[in-house]
């Protein structure tokens, strides 16, 4: 097809032409004879599968379903904060919903993961490339990310990269499960490639765009965002095709990044968001600055005064703060900023760029940030310079204040 660059891998996936993986090579140089052996000669798979296959087994009997599938399909949902894992055992077959897992963190807001340090979880069509039986965050799956779309539309330098599926319960970018969940999706991943599914694949969604209050959500985020909107609605094609036959749909990429889903570039129309009566505001003075030059490379990244962990500290206190200050009915909001930290380390024109529409919202964030202390500035060849930042910003009222009705 012209002007189309076919994404190989996930076609394989959806044809199910996958090759037997050979044997792992183990400790000393010794040979396994399949991926499971390999994975149960390190400590926590091994562990993982004497605690969790046998009631694997029995879950799988309970729902009809033959162990161990042949086939898995992972699909996540960024702001509904779920996993599930489908399984079959013939190509033919449609997929059958096995569990729905609770994703229990979560960094970023929606939309596509574009840089590196964005704190962003990826949105799209990736699969599994790496199994890590060792991991730091107990057990993870890699995804492969940045694929072919995320290099032609991310940042070419720094693009990003490391997101897994992994245990522990914490992250920057990652999809985290308890470890008590990512052993059972270890195991039936482990399984699927030891029965030659050697490209499982996993499809991120910002919502389920089945559920009216998700979809809300995302439109309220989207409305004066085309891009974001047309990228969502790409994603929605996918989610809709599965929905219907259970099938994964083909993936193709356009010459421009764009995913096409079953060779149509035709989305669904959907009905423009009603305009909203602008109210005129008050000007607030604030803190910019007319820059000469932006680096796109540097040398040295500006510093947070007090490295990382106190940046960290600096970005939770001010969700914190924020919370009082949702709009009505919001009970969490992921805020997309952008600013700049200029050549003497003071930071500029800050601007939200997606995650918030209320204006008195964003006039309180900005004035809080306003008054972040100054940086040690970006180097590049032995010299100061100024350098964009893009930060998010996570607001979530607690749970037990959510349950009081606030």
């Amino acid at each position: 097809m012209k002007n189309l660059i076919l994404s190989f891998i996930l076609i394989l996936c959806v044809e199910g032409l996958v090759a037997q993986p050979s044997p792992a090579p183990g400790k000393g140089g010794a040979s396994f004879a399949s991926f499971i052996d390999f994975q149960r000669s390190f400590t926590r798979p091994e562990e993982s599968f004497r605690r969790k296959e046998d009631t694997l087994q029995k879950q799988f009997e309970t729902k009809g379903l033959k162990w161990p599938a042949n086939y898995i399909y992972i699909r996540s949902f960024k702001y509904d904060s779920q996993l599930e894992v489908w399984v079959k055992n013939d190509i033919t077959e449609p997929f059958k919903l096995f569990k729905t897992y609770k994703v229990c963190a979560l960094a970023g807001t929606l939309g596509p993961k574009r840089m590196e340090g964005d704190y962003q979880v990826p949105e799209g069509f990736y699969y599994i490339n790496e199994f890590n039986p060792k991991s730091t965050y107990y057990l993870s799956l890699g995804i492969n990310y940045p694929n072919i779309s995320d290099r032609m539309l991310s940042d070419s330098l720094r693009p990003g990269g490391d997101i897994y599926i992994h245990g522990s319960c914490v992250t920057v970018g990652c999809i985290p499960l308890t470890d008590e969940q990512i052993d059972e999706v270890y195991i039936l991943a482990s399984y699927a490639k030891n029965q030659g599914q050697d490209y499982i694949p996993v499809h991120i969604f910002p919502v389920r765009y089945n559920v009216q209050k998700s979809v809300n959500y995302l439109n309220n985020l989207s409305k004066d965002d085309p891009e974001l909107k047309r990228f969502a609605a790409r994603l929605e094609d996918a989610f809709d095709y599965f929905d219907k036959y259970k099938q994964l749909p083909v993936i193709m990429i356009g010459d421009k990044g764009d995913y096409i889903v079953n060779g149509t570039g035709n989305l669904k129309a959907k009905p423009e968001p009603e305009e909203v009566p602008v109210k005129r505001r008050i000007p607030i003075a604030r803190r910019e600055r007319k820059i000469g030059m932006l680096a796109d490379a540097v040398h040295e990244w500006p510093k947070f005064p007090g490295g990382a962990n106190a940046y960290t500290k600096y970005l939770e206190d001010l969700g914190k703060d924020m919370v009082s200050y949702l709009p009505k009915g919001t009970r969490k909001a992921y805020v997309q900023v952008e600013f700049i930290i200029d050549k003497d380390g003071t930071p500029v024109n800050f601007k939200v760029l997606r995650g918030a529409s209320d204006e008195d919202f964003i006039d309180e964030l900005i004035t809080k940030m306003e008054k972040m202390p100054d940086w040690q500035p970006a180097i590049l060849n032995e010299k100061p310079v100024a350098k964009k930042m893009v930060q998010t910003i996570a607001i979530e009222i607690p749970q037990e204040l959510a349950d009081a009705g606030r």
